[in-house]
């Protein structure tokens, strides 16, 4: 049976509502290898682009699209990343996160594994993130992750 975006291609995009966009997008950019968004082609920013397809303005406040609010994948097979601005601060644990696997997966060595998250979590800490906590199960699972938080506090994992 064909699904209802069968005839259409469906993308993905990930949202991450924020207090501040432009320094959520300088952290993950860095962090996953992403770059900023550039304008649609003919456009100065991207509030020239909305105002050119007709945002009202009122939804273009605080410098809104004067500079990037989204990152992309530089290789174009990771999805775009949208850093929504919005009045309320973080309250709770997220209920989604991203997990940057970086060790290599159960068929490398644990200490291997161990010191490849290890440097990333120490580059991380560098763009502004903060470890919460570690999940250290070397007997029987031999799992190792690291838990931060970005600069406004949504968690993420380092495998």
């Amino acid at each position: 049976m064909d699904s209802p975006t069968a005839a259409n291609e469906m993308t993905l995009q990930l949202t991450v509502d924020c207090a501040n966009p432009r320094r959520l997008v300088a952290f993950w950019a860095e962090a996953l290898g992403y770059v900023p968004e550039p304008p649609p082609e003919g456009h100065a920013s991207w509030s020239a682009y909305w105002r050119a397809i007709g945002v009202p303005e009122d939804e273009l406040t605080d410098g809104a699209g004067e500079l990037p609010e989204s990152i992309v994948d530089p290789k174009g097979t990771g999805p775009r990343v949208w850093f929504q601005q919005v009045p309320e601060p973080k309250t709770v644990k997220n209920r989604l996160h991203l997990d940057l696997k970086v060790g290599g997966g159960r068929t490398v060595p644990l200490a291997l594994r161990r010191e490849r998250v290890d440097t990333e979590v120490a580059r991380l800490m560098g763009l502004g993130a903060s470890v919460l906590y570690t999940m250290d199960e070397p007997d029987g699972m031999a799992y190792y992750a690291v838990v931060l938080q970005d600069p406004e506090g949504n968690e993420f994992c380092v495998v």
